[in-house]
């Protein structure tokens, strides 16, 4: 008797699913799937990092980049990319995350480090116009318009830039 009463009330939940699935847009339900990811996603990496496993949150946190849609239309890619650029200057010293307003930048930058800076191979020999495309990419993320915390980040892209032009010559 139980299971008669238990197949009853999964069938009228199943009935009641697909009859709300049917009546929906699809555009509500493509929001409505991506918003359930983004919160199964969160309270999986919360759980995870809870429990002390910070390696298996990576993936929920990973998931969840692609879906939220951010006011500059950052991919994950360039996520990426731009994390690698902070990387790369808080290891040269040039970058410090808790003295923004500091001018750390007393030397000049190597030409080796303009070029990790602006995604270059230091090894290839490159026109102005493909330095100048490369800084523009790069610029386009991090234009202190954009965002004014990052008017630290953007002038030292702008240096990087000045010493591999004059490296150029």
């Amino acid at each position: 008797m139980k299971i008669f009463f238990l197949t009853l009330v999964i069938f009228i939940i199943v009935y009641l699913f697909l009859n709300w699935f049917v009546k929906t847009s699809s555009k509500k339900i493509s929001n409505g799937i991506r918003s359930i990811t983004i919160i199964l996603s969160i309270i999986l990496a919360i759980i995870m990092i809870y429990a002390g496993r910070f390696l298996f949150s990576l993936p929920f946190v990973l998931m969840i980049l692609p879906l939220i849609k951010t006011k500059a239309g950052l991919s994950l890619f360039q996520i990426f990319r731009i994390w690698s650029l902070l990387r790369i200057l808080k290891n040269s010293g040039r970058f410090n995350f808790n003295n923004i307003n500091q001018n750390l930048n007393t030397n000049n930058i190597s030409v080796e480090e303009a070029y990790k800076i602006l995604n270059l191979d230091p090894k290839k020999k490159y026109t102005k116009d493909e330095i100048l495309n490369s800084y523009k990419k790069i610029m386009k993320k991090i234009h202190p318009d954009v965002s004014p915390e990052l008017t630290r980040l953007a002038s030292i892209v702008n240096e990087s830039k000045d010493v591999i032009l004059k490296n150029l010559n």
